[in-house]
């Protein structure tokens, strides 16, 4: 039977294609951390492959024989919330059924009924202690879904972790392991009362804050390899500068492309085809519209305050992460469940490319349903588009609708970038949008690919688009500005044309004198300058 591309829980290499887990993270620095008694968290966007490691890592400890391991996700604890002695009795029960599955004996069973009598908030460390004293080694535990737990249940189950800490590892758990999305020490936790305690107070035993990465460039060509291996169908090399710039090695994205790719994209089951980066175009395309589980949770994540005060000034332009405007709370949060990306010396920027494109269109969705402009208004006899007509209409509409429309947004201070783009994702049918804007970027890049036939390699039409906020004095803008739609055009190549966009919010200024146009040379290009 033919292996898949895992798209859906934790990897089984007899069913899909799997890069080894325990290559994933430093198996050595954890062995370490377990001889030496730690305890300490492994943390990571959702869908990286976290629960997959942490499987591998229990059985990889198990066969070794010098420790008992078990691993238990928790995460059913959430749906008591605040009440502990429900919580405390649902984890426990999990922790029993994983036990007996390692085990093989009733010893864990024994436990659970030895602790139904005691209070929530000393139930789960007594079960602990009882269950390491029964056995004939130490005990590491795994806990997957921490940080599902909330307010009064997370703190209790903390707090008894770390009042057994002492005891290790004779009637204790020699290691716990906590897995989640977020470092424990970044935990802000709401009690019953609305106190607030933060999750290093509540467990300052933490030895360690260990970040599960994203693939590699070389770990995805081996995972999509091993398609190639089995089923003889090959990829375009051309495909994985691509695949890396979509997804930057996040697991899920680039299983999701594969299986799309090899799969859904039926045409694509004869294995005699060989995958195109057109094809690998279209599949990114397919998954952003389809808006999978994977998507739909990021998507619901842009509704979040501190998801918007780190969004928007990077569609705004804005310099305020570099002005210390943005809380570095919020920021970490961002980072945490893997929207956002930072290296050292580098501006904040979107984590991946299919990130980077479903934000604006996420955001603009509703929009886009309600313009009336069709593709065909600005379509060329040959098919490629008419940019100067289009933005001309844009224009226009702009003025007309600009301030009501940019209301319905919920990045209003975004609003005007997400207007344009609302309008070009409904006009570019057919073709391509990519987009590059980040905190200090003072700019969003556009770039337009409009292939003008159906046949992978044809004639694409390429324009590139330069949007800014106008800040400064015009003179100033259009000189910046005029600058790096040069370089942006370099950097692309074979481009057909160059807009400047500029954003003028200025209240006191008409629309007479805010809507223009005027062609500039620089460098020996044309570049066409708009005011808006």
């Amino acid at each position: 039977m033919e292996r898949f591309f895992n798209t859906a829980g934790p990897n089984n290499p007899e069913d899909s294609y799997t890069i080894n887990p325990l290559t994933r993270f430093d198996l050595d620095d954890i062995l370490q951390l377990i001889r030496q008694k730690k305890y300490f968290v492994l943390h990571a966007p959702r869908q990286t492959g976290k629960t997959s490691c942490m499987l591998a890592l229990r059985d990889y400890l198990n066969k070794e024989g010098d420790y008992v391991a078990v691993y238990a996700n928790i995460e059913a604890g959430q749906a008591s919330r605040n009440d502990k002695a429900t919580v405390m009795k649902s984890t426990i029960d999990t922790l029993t059924g994983e036990f007996r599955l390692i085990l093989k004996n009733k010893k864990a069973d024994e436990a659970r009924k030895a602790v139904q009598d005691f209070g929530a908030d000393s139930m789960l460390s007594q079960y602990l202690s009882l269950l390491c004293q029964s056995l004939d080694k130490p005990l590491v535990l795994i806990l997957d879904e921490i940080d599902a737990l909330v307010g009064d249940s997370l703190v209790s189950v903390l707090r008894q972790i770390r009042s057994g800490y002492a005891n290790r590892p004779a009637a204790f758990p020699q290691t716990i392991i906590l897995c989640g999305v977020r470092d424990v020490r970044d935990y802000r936790i709401v009690l019953s009362n609305q106190d607030i305690v933060t999750g290093g107070s509540a467990f300052n035993i933490k030895a360690a804050s260990l970040r599960l990465g994203n693939f590699s460039k070389e770990e995805i060509h081996e995972l999509y390899m091993q398609h190639t291996q089995e089923t003889g169908q090959a990829f375009d090399e051309a495909c994985f500068p691509m695949i890396w710039e979509a997804t930057e090695g996040q697991p899920w994205l680039v299983n999701a492309l594969a299986y799309e790719v090899t799969w859904n994209m039926k045409e694509n089951r004869n294995r005699s085809i060989t995958i195109t980066p057109e094809m690998i175009y279209r599949a990114q395309e397919n998954i952003i519209y389809r808006r999978d589980t994977h998507i739909d949770i990021l998507i619901d994540k842009l509704s979040e305050s501190r998801v918007r005060r780190v969004i928007e000034p990077m569609l705004t332009n804005s310099d305020d992460a570099e002005d210390g405007l943005i809380p570095t709370d919020d920021i970490q949060y961002v980072e945490d469940i893997g929207l956002i990306k930072r290296e050292r010396g580098k501006p904040i920027r979107i984590a991946n490319g299919i990130y980077r494109e479903i934000i604006p269109r996420e955001l603009t969705w509703n929009t886009q349903q309600l313009l009336i402009q069709q593709p065909q208004w600005f379509q060329r006899p040959d098919g490629s588009i008419d940019m100067e007509k289009l933005l001309l209409d844009f224009q226009q509409f702009f003025r007309q609708n600009a301030d009501s429309w940019i209301e319905r947004f919920d990045y209003r201070e975004a609003g005007p970038q997400l207007l344009l783009q609302a309008f070009l994702q409904r006009i570019v049918n057919g073709g391509y949008i990519d987009r590059e804007y980040g905190l200090g970027r003072k700019r969003t890049d556009l770039l337009i690919r409009k292939p003008l036939t159906d046949s992978y390699g044809g004639p694409v039409q390429r324009i590139v688009l330069e949007l800014k906020i106008k800040r400064e004095a015009l003179d100033t803008v259009i000189s910046n500005g005029l600058q790096q739609t040069a370089e942006y055009m370099d950097l692309v190549g074979s481009v057909d044309e160059g807009h400047l966009i500029i954003f003028d919010r200025s209240k006191d200024k008409s629309w007479d004198e805010r809507i223009w146009h005027k062609p500039y040379t620089y460098q020996e290009r044309t570049i066409m300058v708009w005011g808006m």
